[in-house]
């Protein structure tokens, strides 16, 4: 077992994107479980658009010069409480570390269900399929036959939303993504029925390509031209959910969106917002939606892996710029498939 355990820390705010410049990697000796409390080996990491707003100071953000926290599932390697014991593998949410003591009141116990990955938990049974499942289900109220636009399509969130749309029965699904790659990987893989390189053109023009005869939701990742865009593509009593606003995360100057407001009264829309972590109770219809699916194979889990608890800042950087498909998760070397 290694002696050191490494931490990243955020050193400075950035103005607009991050840079690997803003993080350092920090060495120490392994942390020492106190009693009632266990050393967790990590080993599985969550890196998602929300830490990029983490980063600019808000309240209950991230502190400068001081390990940064984020979903990960890791094993426990030593315990000095009986209520956690050595080789379990759980959840919990000091990530962006490599080692981390934890007490049974700071993890979740994992589930484990045949042929499902540990790695589900971080995606499509995770936060981000929560996420999805909560926008569809309880902010949406998603009904049979309704038609769908999802920006950021490709994300983590975006395509789990794809794939729960369709098996709740969504009627047209339509989406948005940063490359054409991308957008026919979603039509052939996700189930997607059109995707449009939101590069292409102005967002209402390729919208209305997309869906001739309008949409009944919009789930939105993007905000900004995006927002306007479905705004006014929705039909009579239509629902906007917001689940974030990556289009601004790195350019605060970018104007807010411009749409009609009449339209909201006119065509009694609904615009609602939400935070997962006040849905946390859903966990497990969460489970009993989604496990069978994953087990029969009717849904699949979209990720994207990357090897190294070293890259970790690169994978983040990189999920900012899109290069992911689905969640990006980082994974410890001795994980990967080769290393078993």
């Amino acid at each position: 077992m290694t002696e050191t355990a490494l931490t990243v820390h955020q050193t400075a705010r950035p103005y607009g994107f991050p840079t690997s410049e803003h993080f350092a990697f920090v060495e120490s000796p392994l942390p020492e479980p106190a009693a009632g409390s266990a050393l967790v080996e990590n080993l599985y990491w969550s890196v998602d658009p929300y830490h990029r707003e983490m980063m600019d100071g808000l309240p209950g953000g991230f502190a400068l010069d001081a390990p940064l926290e984020g979903r990960t599932i890791g094993r426990v390697i030593a315990s000095r409480t009986p209520r956690l014991n050595e080789g379990e593998s759980l959840f919990h949410r000091k990530g962006w570390r490599t080692h981390a003591t934890v007490t049974p009141e700071e993890i979740r116990r994992l589930p484990r269900f045949d042929k499902v990955p540990l790695t589900a938990y971080l995606s499509t049974l995770g936060g981000t399929g929560l996420t999805a499942y909560v926008g569809l289900t309880r902010i949406a109220r998603l009904q049979e036959g309704e038609d769908l636009f999802v920006s950021a399509a490709a994300g983590g969130v975006g395509t789990a939303a794809g794939r729960f749309a369709r098996l709740l029965g969504a009627g047209r699904l339509v989406g948005s993504a940063g490359s054409a790659a991308k957008a026919d990987r979603l039509t052939r893989e996700v189930g997607y029925d059109a995707v449009f390189d939101y590069h292409d053109g102005p967002a209402a023009d390729l919208l209305a390509k997309a869906a001739p005869d309008g949409i009944d939701v919009f789930v939105d990742n993007v905000g900004g031209e995006q927002l306007a865009a479905a705004v006014g593509a929705l039909r009579e009593f239509g629902r906007v959910v917001r689940v974030g606003t990556i289009s601004q995360y790195n350019t605060p100057e970018a104007p807010s969106p411009r749409f009609d407001y009449a339209h909201i009264v006119e065509k009694s829309l609904r615009m609602e917002g939400f935070l997962v972590s006040n849905y946390r109770e859903l966990q497990e219809e969460l489970y009993e939606f989604a496990v069978p699916h994953l087990q029969s194979s009717r849904l699949a889990p979209d990720e994207t892996v990357v090897d190294g608890f070293k890259h970790i800042v690169d994978a983040f950087l990189g999920m900012l710029r899109g290069e992911n498909t689905g969640k990006i998760i980082v994974r410890d070397r001795s994980q990967a498939p080769s290393a078993t």
